[in-house]
């Protein structure tokens, strides 16, 4: 009987799991296991419930499972990133194409990863590029031609 194997990225999942799919459509499962966990509060002799700092977020934790009984392959991947959540739900749709036999999955599934990839690079730009301007907010100067004031559009004067 096979191990069970965690992949680090859901892009790696996603390849192995349509392997699996791929070659055993009929009996390959799909499993979610979607759970929160309730951060502990701590509290010393000292302090109250009134005066403890702000309460913490709970913690959310996706699993998914491919899952085929007859090889005992089990393939593993889990998130806490809550952008990453919608992203793989929307491509377990994709995958259950493969496993109801339809054809396209792979590629829908490895462009839809592709994207995302993407837009991880370009949300985590923005993110950088945010936390660089707040961190330098009041020494700011306008790059060359960025100047503001000047230069705008003049009234038209109408026919009187």
């Amino acid at each position: 009987m096979a191990k069970t194997k965690y992949y680090k990225t859901s892009q790696e999942w996603f390849d192995q799991s349509i392997l699996l799919i791929e070659a055993r459509p009929s009996t390959t499962r799909i499993t979610t296991k979607y759970s929160i966990k309730r951060p502990r509060i701590k509290q010393t002799e000292e302090s109250t419930p009134a005066t403890d700092a702000a309460p913490r977020a709970p913690r959310a934790k996706l699993t998914l499972k491919t899952f085929d009984p007859v090889s005992g392959a089990t393939l593993k991947y889990k998130t806490t990133k809550a952008a990453e959540v919608n992203r793989l739900i929307q491509v377990l749709g994709k995958l259950s194409k493969g496993m109801a036999g339809l054809k396209g999955a792979r590629d829908e599934v490895q462009q839809q990863g592709a994207e995302a990839e993407k837009e991880e690079k370009v949300v985590g730009a923005a993110q950088g590029a945010a936390a660089g301007a707040e961190a330098g907010k009041g020494a700011q100067v306008p790059e060359k031609g960025q100047a503001g004031g000047g230069g705008g559009k003049k009234k038209k004067k109408g026919k009187r």
